[in-house]
């Protein structure tokens, strides 16, 4: 069975304790790139109750932007360090998740979801053909190892101050930025696998409404892009794989299905082969 379903969770990390959670923003989408349905829940109980309602049985193929295997007791995950040293060229790096991490709402949401029915894929083995399957990515690879968005040089500033933006006219600067980039996710209707921000209400309203500026109302906007750059990427993936997509962390030592990796779309500059790209330091990452 082919899949029919691809979606993305751009999820929060900590789960609040006994304060309210993060948003967490969630987007389906078609093979077609229409918009099934897109938006924000909070807690791992909203997440997983609108995924079982919005998944196409035995047809969903799912990427969250989260680390959803965590096994290094101490440290940074070998996903994490090659996407600086694959994309650090263009400002891009991650940060570190190990077991003493507090934030690993990812490694539940995963736990739960197994046993749910799902399978976690590391996809060291290429794209699934069907099933219910879940995946890491990380948009800001999306975004500069996707050509068609066209940040052929740095990630853009819509999330992380620059250093030579001055603080005074950062919100600004990030509202433009962010207005480009949906610019350019609309140019994906045409792209191969399309994606149609037009086709549903609440994504649409990206290309009505001016960015904001105030922070609240920013972060609300910036979740909904994430999770509809992580549902193009399974796509992407699922329509491509390695021909577009590499995974990162693939060279571990764990059993078929068991690795942390991210699935990153990529330039053949960025791959294993083109090592000369540095990490960027850690004052100038772009991490999630």
């Amino acid at each position: 069975m082919a899949m029919e379903r691809f979606i993305g969770i751009d999820l929060a990390w900590a789960q609040g304790g006994a304060r309210r959670p993060n948003e967490t923003g969630v987007a389906a989408i078609n093979g077609d790139g229409e918009v099934v349905d897109c938006g924000w829940t909070r807690g791992l109980d909203e997440t997983a109750a609108w995924l079982a309602g919005t998944a196409v049985d035995g047809s969903t193929l799912v990427f969250v932007d989260a680390p959803l295997v965590v096994d290094n007791p101490t440290g940074q995950r070998t996903c994490e360090r090659q996407v600086g040293q694959r994309y650090g060229r263009w400002k891009v790096s991650a940060n570190s998740t190990n077991q003493r991490s507090a934030r690993l709402a990812g490694v539940l949401l995963r736990e739960r979801l197994q046993e749910a029915g799902w399978s976690y894929d590391d996809g060291r083995s290429g794209p699934p053909g069907g099933g219910l399957v879940l995946s890491e990515c990380y948009p800001y690879t999306a975004l500069v190892g996707a050509g068609e968005l066209g940040y052929d040089l740095e990630r853009p500033t819509y999330k992380r101050r620059p250093a030579r933006v001055p603080s005074a006219d950062w919100r600004a600067v990030r509202a433009q930025a962010c207005d480009v980039l949906i610019a350019r996710m609309a140019g994906l209707e045409t792209a191969d696998p399309p994606l149609l921000l037009s086709s549903h209400p609440v994504s649409r309203r990206l290309l009505e409404e001016p960015s904001p500026e105030r922070a609240a109302d920013y972060k609300h906007r910036e979740d909904l892009i994430d999770t509809l750059l992580c549902a193009w990427t399974a796509a992407l993936w699922y329509r491509h794989g390695p021909q577009r997509c590499q995974v990162l962390g693939a060279d571990g030592l764990q059993p078929p299905g068991h690795a942390p990796t991210i699935i990153a779309p990529a330039r053949p500059e960025q791959r294993r082969d083109h090592m000369a790209v540095s990490a960027v330091p850690r004052n100038g990452r772009g991490g999630r």
